[in-house]
């Protein structure tokens, strides 16, 4: 069991130290957990060895189904963040890549998450009920039509390229919403929208299709993973260092102010 995998992460190295240049999102690599029915199977780059080896195996934390793709602390690892994986992953070529998805999680969790959303009123009314899943379940309106009309919006003036147009976007978005809902959408793009963004920049250089899921009713949050993406593609334009300073790419995403002048 111990060996079983150990060629697959041989497999990830050489896919990480091919696209690791991107970003600083991908400049190391981290733990990876391998859950089956019974427990996880946690594994750890050695970069005195410059390989993954085998470090323990360790009981769920909670179920985990097939399929799951996540980045969570592991407490039974020292409360290490991780990448949160079935092993199913490594069938195919786009699994690999999805590891490296969620290594930028882990990034954002080590050098900025946790200051940024301390300061969602969302996430401390959340933290203040015991509701430690709202990142997933939080009620979102995805179905109301003015949301699916104020985002459509959006996203059009985001391809025409218009700042004016993309601003007024937000300020409607977020009059419609109110705080909590515009919070969750703005967190959702942020988080889950520059993961996907690093994810297409992979795609690219390997001449894969990009990542485009998302996009069709009916809507759920994985619409911010590509609204979320494009509006980073769109800020980047505008101020090339925004993707290297990932607070400052937060809060101009959280931004509508339209008297606000272009930095």
């Amino acid at each position: 069991m111990k060996e079983k995998y150990l060629t697959d992460f041989n497999q990830l190295i050489e896919l990480h130290n091919k696209t690791n240049a991107i970003h600083p999102a991908l400049a190391k690599l981290y733990p990876v957990a391998l859950a089956d029915e019974e427990a996880l199977s946690i594994y750890d780059f050695d970069p005195q060895a410059d390989c993954y080896q085998f470090i323990k195996r360790c009981p769920l934390p909670m179920p985990i189904p097939l399929g799951v793709r996540a980045a969570f602390q592991i407490e039974a690892y020292g409360g290490r963040i991780s990448c949160v994986v079935t092993p199913d992953i490594f069938t195919t070529r786009e699994g690999f890549i999805t590891i490296l998805h969620e290594f930028v999680h882990c990034y954002q969790y080590e050098t900025c998450e946790q200051a940024l959303k301390i300061g969602l009123d969302v996430a401390q009314k959340a933290h203040e009920v015991g509701d430690f899943m709202w990142e997933i379940d939080h009620p979102f309106p995805y179905n109301s039509t003015n949301f699916i009309e104020g985002y459509y919006y959006f996203l059009q003036a985001l391809e025409d390229g218009d700042s004016i147009k993309v601003l007024q976007a937000r300020h409607v978005l977020k009059t419609y919403l109110g705080v909590h809902d515009f919070e969750y959408m703005v967190w959702q793009e942020w988080k889950e929208g520059f993961a996907r963004w690093v994810e297409n920049k992979i795609k690219y250089q390997l001449g894969v299709p990009e990542n485009t899921g998302g996009l069709s009713q009916p809507y759920s949050r994985v619409l911010f993973y590509a609204g979320g993406e494009r509006y980073i593609r769109f800020l980047e334009g505008e101020d090339r260092s925004m993707v290297l300073d990932l607070p400052k790419l937060f809060h101009s995403m959280m931004r509508v102010n339209l008297n606000h002048s272009k930095q």
